[in-house]
């Protein structure tokens, strides 16, 4: 199961046409879904602050190529793989498997 915290739509509608995924529309819904793969868009607010309470074993984010400082954060929150978002969008296939 593939949950995802998108709201940008045009992100979003890569992500769905990838595979089956679960939408949610609060950073905090993503801990109900703990034994998920979980995808977040890592520039949204509140999503530093939900990444410890996912019990999920793979948590993976994506953010601004410039953006070290976040992505070092998600890092240190939990976020098992962070990812430019180029990068993200350019593997997001083989990442959903």
């Amino acid at each position: 199961m593939i949950v995802a915290y998108v709201p940008d739509l045009m992100d979003r509608s890569k992500v769905a046409a990838a595979g089956d995924v679960t939408f949610v529309t609060r950073p905090a819904d993503l801990a109900a879904h703990g034994d998920a793969t979980v995808i977040v868009d890592l520039s949204r607010p509140d999503v530093l602050d939900v990444l410890p309470t996912i019990g999920s074993a793979r948590i993976i984010g994506f953010a601004s190529h410039v953006d070290h400082d976040l992505m070092d954060a998600a890092r240190a929150a939990g976020c098992t793989e962070v990812l430019p978002r180029s990068a993200f969008f350019g593997r997001l296939a083989e990442l959903m498997r």
